[in-house]
C-alpha cells in the first residue's frame, strides 16, 4: 500500500504563478481528476481550487463517501487542494467535500471531464489521452485556410430533440448515431458546418443546456467524451465542420455546481447587484477575478484542444456586456467612471478573441 501523502505535488511555482495571473492555458492538465504516474506508482490526482474552504475531501464509492477517510492538502497561497490517490483509475464516480464554517457540501469537479447522467451529479474520473483522431488531414486544412474567405452554412442544432429512438424522456440517439445522421442530412442540404446547442453537462434535460454545470464534461446523456470525440471526428473526415454554444454568461445556482463553491462567492460576485441574473435566476461570473477569467477562457481553449471543435458561439453576450441588462435604477452598480458598461465582461471578451 502506498500512502497517498508520500507523494509530491505536480504544481510548479510557474504553475501557480500563471494560476494567479489567470494565463494558465491549460490548467486543465492540472486542476481536476487525471490518471498519472508519480513517481513510478499509477493511480488520479485529483485538484481543485477552493480558495476560502477550511477542509476539501474526494469522496466517491470508493471510500464510501467518507469525508474524513481522504482529506486533501491545501498548497498555500493560491488555495489549490491536491491529492494523489495510488491505485484508482478512470471510471470511478468522485465529488469534492468542501467544509467552511462547520458546514460541508459535495460539489462536483469544475474541471471534471465527465459526469454521471443527470439527474445525478457526481463527476467520473476520464481519460481523454486514449481515442485515436482521423481527422488529421482537416486540422491541416483548417491551418492553411483562411475561414473568412471560405463559404459556410451553419445547421444548428439540438443533439437531444433532433431525432429520437422514441417518445421515452431518454430515447435520446447517442454521439456515434448522431454524427451519421447528421452527417448524411448536411450532405443532402448543403451545409458546411453543425452548430450544437451547449453540449457541456447541465441539469435540467428539459432545457435546451444553457445552464452549465460541467464546463469541462460533455453532457453524458448520448455517451461518453470518447463517443463525443467520435461525432466531431466523423463529421471532419466527412468534410463537416463542428461549433459548439458556448455559456461564459452566467451559471445556474444548483448546490452541487459553482455556486458559492468554497463556502463563498468564488465564481460569481458576492453583491446580487453583480451577481444575479434577474431574468433567468442564474448567477454572473466574476470576470474581474484572476482565476475566474483563467476558467472560463482555458475551457474555451480545452474544446479546442481536445474535442477539436472548430468554432464557439458565445451566448448572451449582450447581457454580459451592459451591467443594467434588464435591470430598474438602483437594481445594478455603475462602473468606475459611473457608466452603464461592465469594463471586466468587456475585457474579458477582448481577451477571449486574443487567446482563442
Amino acid at each position: 500500500m502506498h500512502d497517498p501523502y508520500a507523494f509530491p505535488s505536480i504544481l510548479s511555482d510557474f504553475d501557480r504563478y500563471l494560476i494567479g495571473e489567470g494565463r494558465h492555458w491549460d490548467i486543465y492538465e492540472r486542476l481536476g481528476a487525471h490518471v498519472r504516474e508519480i513517481e513510478g506508482v499509477t493511480g488520479v490526482h485529483f485538484a481543485v481550487w477552493a480558495p476560502n474552504a477550511e477542509r476539501v475531501s474526494v469522496v466517491g464509492d470508493f471510500n464510501g463517501w467518507d469525508g474524513t477517510s481522504q482529506p486533501m492538502r491545501n498548497r498555500g497561497a493560491n488555495g489549490i487542494w491536491e491529492l494523489f490517490i495510488p491505485g484508482m483509475s478512470a471510471g470511478e464516480k468522485y465529488k469534492y467535500r468542501v467544509t467552511r464554517d462547520g458546514h460541508s457540501i459535495d460539489k462536483c469537479d469544475p474541471y471534471g471531464a465527465a459526469a454521471e447522467v443527470p439527474p445525478r451529479t457526481a463527476s467520473i474520473v476520464s481519460d481523454l489521452s486514449k481515442y485515436a483522431w482521423g481527422d488529421e488531414a482537416w486540422l491541416e486544412r483548417r491551418k492553411s485556410q483562411n475561414p473568412l474567405e471560405q463559404p459556410v452554412s451553419v445547421y444548428e442544432v439540438h443533439l437531444g430533440s433532433w431525432k429520437r429512438h422514441g417518445t421515452g424522456p431518454c430515447d435520446w440517439l447517442d454521439y456515434r448515431e448522431l454524427a451519421h445522421q447528421l452527417v448524411d442530412y448536411c450532405h443532402e442540404m448543403g451545409y458546411t458546418h453543425i452548430e450544437l446547442l451547449p453540449v457541456s453537462e447541465h441539469p435540467f434535460t428539459g432545457s435546451w443546456g444553457y445552464q452549465t454545470v460541467g464546463y469541462y464534461a460533455v453532457t453524458s446523456r448520448y455517451g461518453s467524451p470518447e463517443d463525443f470525440m467520435y461525432f466531431v471526428d466523423y463529421c471532419h473526415q466527412n468534410g463537416i465542420g463542428v461549433i459548439l454554444d458556448w455559456v461564459p454568461a452566467h451559471f445556474p445556482r444548483d448546490d452541487h455546481g459553482l455556486r458559492r463553491f468554497d463556502g463563498t462567492a468564488l465564481y460569481e460576485h458576492d453583491d446580487p447587484r453583480q451577481g444575479e441574473h434577474p431574468d433567468w435566476g442564474t448567477l454572473i461570473f466574476n470576470y474581474g477575478r484572476n482565476e475566474v477569467r483563467n476558467f472560463l477562457l482555458a475551457n474555451a481553449l480545452f474544446w479546442i484542444d481536445k474535442y477539436h471543435v472548430d468554432g464557439l458561439r458565445v451566448d448572451a453576450v449582450a447581457s454580459m456586456l451592459y451591467l443594467d441588462y434588464s435591470r430598474e435604477d438602483g437594481q445594478w452598480i455603475p462602473n468606475q467612471y459611473g457608466g452603464r458598461e461592465n469594463l471586466e465582461a468587456i475585457s474579458f471578451l477582448r481577451e477571449f478573441n486574443e487567446v482563442v
